[in-house]
Order: C-alpha cells, then sequence, then structure tokens
C-alpha cells in the first residue's frame, strides 16, 4: 500500500513539473508577441515630449487623452462627415465577409462532394490562384472593373473579396478532412435537399474553417483604402479618412498613436470573440468513417 501511494504521488509531481516546463516557454513567447501590441496601447496614450523622447520609452508614463480629443475634433472639422467614411467600411466589411464565406464554402463543398465535368481543371486552376499576389492581379482586375464600370462603387472593393482563392481552398480541405460521404448519403437517403445538406450538415462541421474566414477577410477588408478604384469622397473608406489626418506632420504623432489604434480596435475585437469557438469546434468536430 505504501508503495502504490509513493508511485501515485511521484507520478503527480512528475506532471505538475512538466507542466510548469511547458508553461514557461510558451508563456515567454505570448509575452514577446504580445509586445507589439502593448507598444502601440501605449504610444495611443503618450503626450508629444514622451514621443519624441530619446532614448525611446516603451511604456508611457504620463498618459494623457489629449491625441484622441485632438482625433476626434479634426474628424468633426472635416467637410465630408467621418460617419459617412466609417459607414462605407463597415458596408465593405460586413457585405465582403459574408458574401467571402458563403460563395467560399458553396465552392469548396462543390469541389470536395460531388464530381462534374471539368472538376480538376476548377480545383487545379484554384491552387494556381493562390500564387499570385494582390500586385500581380492589381492591373487585370482594374481592367475588369472598368469594362464592367464599377469603377467608384462598392463592387469595385466587394467582388474581388468574394472570389478570394484562399477561401475556396480552405473550405474543400476542410469539408474533405472532416465530413464523411456517408453522412450525406444519409441525409440524402432522409430526402433532405442540396442546400439544406450543405446548410444544416456541411456549414456547423467546418466551423473552424469559415470562422477563420471570417478572421482574415475582416482584417483585410477593414483596413483597405480602395487603391486605384475608389475616387469620389463619398465611397472612400474610414482608413483613407485617418491617412490624411497623419498628413499633418510630426505634429500630429500623437494623433498617429490614436488613430493606429482605433484601425486595432475591430480585428483584435473579431479575434477575441472567435477565438474560443475556434479552438473549441478543432477539438470537437470531425468523424471519421
Amino acid at each position: 500500500m505504501k508503495i502504490k501511494l509513493k508511485l501515485r504521488h511521484k507520478k503527480v509531481n512528475r506532471s505538475f513539473f512538466g507542466d510548469v516546463m511547458v508553461f514557461i516557454p510558451l508563456a515567454l513567447v505570448a509575452a514577446f508577441m504580445a509586445l507589439p501590441l502593448i507598444y502601440v496601447i501605449s504610444n495611443a496614450f503618450k503626450p508629444l515630449n514622451e514621443i519624441f523622447l530619446f532614448p525611446p520609452r516603451f511604456f508611457v508614463r504620463n498618459p494623457t487623452m489629449d491625441n484622441f480629443k485632438d482625433m476626434f475634433l479634426l474628424m468633426s472639422s472635416s467637410w465630408v462627415p467621418f460617419s459617412r467614411y466609417f459607414f462605407n467600411t463597415i458596408f465593405i466589411t460586413v457585405v465582403g465577409t459574408a458574401g467571402h464565406v458563403l460563395v467560399a464554402s458553396m465552392a469548396g463543398y462543390t469541389l470536395a462532394k460531388h464530381n462534374f465535368p471539368g472538376k480538376n481543371i476548377v480545383n487545379r486552376a484554384v491552387i494556381l490562384a493562390l500564387m499570385f499576389s494582390t500586385a500581380v492581379t492589381a492591373i487585370p482586375n482594374y481592367l475588369i472593373m472598368s469594362k464592367l464600370k464599377w469603377i467608384d462603387t462598392y463592387y469595385a472593393l466587394i467582388v474581388p473579396a468574394l472570389a478570394a482563392p484562399v477561401g475556396v481552398f480552405l473550405m474543400r480541405n476542410f469539408i474533405i478532412a472532416m465530413i464523411p460521404d456517408a453522412i450525406l448519403e444519409s441525409a440524402r437517403i432522409d430526402g433532405a435537399s442540396e442546400f439544406r445538406t450543405y446548410w444544416g450538415i456541411v456549414m456547423p462541421s467546418v466551423k473552424p474553417a469559415w470562422l477563420t474566414l471570417i478572421l482574415f477577410t475582416v482584417q483585410g477588408l477593414w483596413a483597405t483604402t480602395g487603391g486605384a478604384y475608389i475616387y469620389s469622397e463619398q465611397y472612400k473608406p474610414f482608413p483613407v479618412a485617418l491617412n490624411q489626418i497623419l498628413n499633418g506632420g510630426i505634429a500630429r504623432a500623437g494623433v498617429g498613436g490614436a488613430v493606429s489604434l482605433v484601425m486595432l480596435i475591430v480585428p483584435i475585437s473579431v479575434f477575441i470573440i472567435t477565438q474560443s469557438n475556434i479552438i473549441e469546434t478543432l477539438a470537437t468536430s470531425g468523424i471519421k468513417e
């Protein structure tokens, strides 16, 4: 009996020290990765004398809200209401994200679980499209938008986001890996329509995939400036207005810190809201035949 208790006690100690040895390096890596975010937050509350201090300080000593007050003052003095810029970004982000998830999931489901002529060609085209960067496709996209008369409209930013190949590639691979054909066959035998099978079985099972798409798409669309597609002030997104504030020179360095924090709030909020769902779904979803 004493031997058993001794062995059990030894096992608990080994497990505890093993957890500590794993936790310490992970905590150090997490702290190192959080440093840029901490610096942005600290910089947003620094007065001008601390921003230009040499050697620079990582943490703010005398926090102030003047940077945010100056930012809102500059916003209110603009001849185009900042609420218009904000609405443009919200509209582009929400519609583009929802549309991309819907289009990518439907295309991924079709490529993963249906056979049709030219399927392999489409799959190869999707993989090939992943090799091209945004700079390479900028001119063809502009020519297409010009032919469609979509320049200086919301379509010029939303439609290309719907057809991003990374979403189709990700959804297709998740559906292949996590949804057995037997489940789909059972649904069809029970009389479920194709859309009901897609919406009621496929989408809940690949929740990690479309949550990941939401994160990436929101991050990209929230920070977009419209580039060469948007010219009218009434269609320009929020980052353009914030960049105009930063053009005031070094006197607006403090406002620049506040602008950087404002631009980070939405992507970080979306990540915080969805990360627990992603981890939980990755741990519990998926059925193997």
